[in-house]
């Protein structure tokens, strides 16, 4: 990841972190996210299923701040950004997330809260996921699958 071509984080096998806060989250839903993302059997095991975490195979996180992702598009052509938490919310959140991530071990990267930042990737395989943790006062979702 860069800043005005500056490298300021970069990470070799592991996670890519895009972290989007909204409005309502707390310190739990950063915990919980951050503990998320160290367990989270993303990775190959040797039979090739995925069935091992970041702890598993000593990976790499980078986190990017990225209000954008609570950009509403429902309505319009212009997204909207007012469920995204402002910056004296989501700066102390983010902080607290990285700092969660780094007790777990490894290594974190990050770049520079509120920046343009230049983010590469190389996506070693088919798989995005986005996280979140429903708000107590959220209503339940069904799950189709489950009886």
């Amino acid at each position: 990841m860069t800043i005005a071509g500056e490298v300021v984080g970069q990470i070799g096998r592991g996670l890519l972190i895009f972290l989007g806060v909204r409005l309502g989250d707390t310190l739990a839903e950063a915990e919980f996210l951050a503990d998320k993302c160290l367990n989270l059997r993303v990775f190959e095991d040797a039979a090739g299923k995925m069935n091992l975490s970041l702890l598993d195979g000593d990976g790499e996180m980078l986190v990017v701040s990225q209000f954008t992702l609570y950009g509403d598009t429902r309505r319009g052509r212009r997204p909207s950004f007012v469920d995204a938490a402002p910056p004296e919310i989501s700066e102390p959140l983010y902080e607290h997330f990285v700092e969660r991530l780094a007790c777990g071990g490894l290594p974190v990267a990050t770049g520079r809260f509120g920046a343009n930042m230049a983010v590469r990737l190389v996506n070693d395989g088919p798989v995005t996921i986005m996280l979140e943790k429903e708000h107590e006062d959220a209503p339940e979702r069904s799950n189709p699958g489950s009886k």
